[in-house]
């Protein structure tokens, strides 16, 4: 899983600051970083985001947009 997101989401690693003690605050963590992944972070290899390339929206999201779409 790692491997193919490019970095390692931090919340996954014990010895850090950012390490969930709730699960409830881990699933918060993990659907935004998949969310950026996904929506947001323009990948070199697609020139797109992800969700640009399978269809799912038809405009580059910011940050601020992906923050909106998740407080509904």
């Amino acid at each position: 899983m790692c491997q193919y997101l490019g970095l390692t989401p931090f919340r996954l690693t014990r010895l850090t600051n950012a390490y969930s003690k709730k699960l409830e605050n881990f699933k918060a963590a993990i659907g935004l970083y998949f969310g950026y992944y996904n929506f947001v972070k323009m990948h070199s290899t697609l020139r797109t985001t992800p969700a640009m390339a399978a269809g799912v929206v038809n405009e580059l999201w910011t940050v601020a947009d992906l923050v909106e779409k998740t407080d509904a």
